[in-house]
């Protein structure tokens, strides 16, 4: 029996990850587009967003508490020393600083300005009451103490790393939806770029989640790979004056990528995963 078997409550992480975020942002949506913006409406969109982010971490720390040896294997997982070596970080970083960096080269070929490279410090979006970087490094700590720690298990326990890949891609572009709706929010503009702009976000999500969760098996299940994946894609995506089509050649990128990937760990994704 692997540890795998313990992580068989699925079906209660993820219904509760969904609904209890989904309608915490509502509720802070519904905050956003208030006509009067004073101190208290900021700061309860600020409660409510930090609340959703933080929910499923919570939910899953709930699960852990239940159960003594998913407690053990967490703690095994969290380790700094288990598997995070500086060629993860390394290619880490070539993989989302290095991808966006190649993106925008390869768009000064088709008229795109080299400006794109002039480090603004300034992200694409707002978020009331707190700077905007905060939510970019906030957010991928949170969610892969959620995602990584208990969600993605709960898929392998049943699934491939493909099909747990593809499902989760799908359930996390749901999850973000409601941050649609948020004024001035980094999903709000992705919609407001329009349709090849909200296409290429979501197709780049299913990406992002295979180079993740490839990152995150062939390291040991290291959480903080994840975190750093997450973490250093959110940051490199904002860090430059990138254009919204920049971000298409990105995406086609790491399409690549995850094709070379698959072929070359072919039985990594599509084999029985076993910790």
């Amino acid at each position: 029996m692997t540890i795998l078997t313990k992580y068989n409550r699925p079906i209660f992480f993820y219904f509760w990850s969904m609904l209890i975020p989904a309608v915490l942002w509502f509720g802070m949506a519904y905050l956003s587009h208030l006509p009067e913006q004073t101190s208290a409406t900021q700061i309860g969109q600020t409660v409510l967003g930090i609340a959703g982010l933080v929910s499923p971490m919570l939910i899953a720390l709930h699960l852990f508490r239940q159960d003594a040896d998913l407690w053990n294997d967490l703690k095994h997982r969290l380790s700094l020393r288990q598997h995070f070596s500086p060629f993860a970080i390394a290619l880490i970083l070539l993989l989302t600083y290095g991808s966006i960096m190649a993106a925008q080269v390869i768009s000064t070929f088709f008229g795109y300005s080299w400006a794109q490279f002039h480090i603004s410090g300034q992200p694409s979006f707002q978020s009331a009451f707190v700077s905007a970087w905060f939510v970019l490094t906030f957010a991928p700590l949170v969610e892969e103490l959620a995602w990584h720690s208990y969600g993605t298990d709960a898929l392998l326990r049943k699934f491939s790393l493909f099909s747990t890949s593809m499902i989760f891609g799908v359930y996390w572009v749901v999850w973000h939806l409601p941050l649609a709706f948020v004024k001035g929010y980094y999903h709000s503009h992705v919609v407001a770029e329009g349709a090849l702009a909200s296409i290429n976000y979501a197709a780049s999500i299913f990406l992002f989640v295979l180079i993740m969760n490839w990152l995150y098996c062939k390291f040991g299940r290291n959480i903080w790979i994840s975190v750093l994946f997450h973490l250093a894609a959110n940051t490199g995506n904002e860090i430059f004056n990138t254009h919204p089509d920049t971000k298409i050649i990105q995406t086609l990128i790491f399409l690549l990528f995850v094709i070379a990937m698959i072929a070359k760990d072919h039985k990594l994704f599509f084999a029985k995963y076993s910790a």
